[in-house]
């Protein structure tokens, strides 16, 4: 008796299909160019995830950097005065402050200068 892959290719076939909604062309309705588009999405998503964080990670520093540099110290300075002064905020919270509340920032200025000095 002849075997047929009827249903477990449908089923195959439909998840690719599904994941390529939305692509533009043969990407989303041909199985060999649409599976391709769609290996390539994922491995992007994926990479892109993780470098996400570094991207932010890099924009919470220039933030900071650029509030210390109005105050008149330096990014690494300032830091290293926070970390003396036994201050542990991130730096997601770091530029929050800089951006929102002034004054916060103003005082956690003055106790990291106070440290390195």
């Amino acid at each position: 008796m002849r075997s047929k892959s009827n249903v477990a290719r449908h089923k195959r076939v439909k998840k690719v299909f599904d994941r390529a909604k939305g692509f533009w062309g043969k990407r989303k309705n041909l199985i060999r160019v649409a599976s391709e588009s769609v290996d390539r999405a994922e491995h992007f998503a994926t990479r892109d995830r993780r470098a996400r964080k570094r991207d932010f990670r890099g924009l919470w520093i220039t933030r900071i950097s650029a509030a210390c540099h109005q105050r008149g110290v330096n990014y690494s300075s300032f830091i290293h005065g926070l970390k003396r002064a036994g201050l542990e905020l991130d730096r997601k919270m770091l530029a929050d402050l800089a951006l929102r509340d002034e004054p916060a920032f103003d005082k956690l200025v003055e106790t990291a200068r106070a440290q390195s000095a």
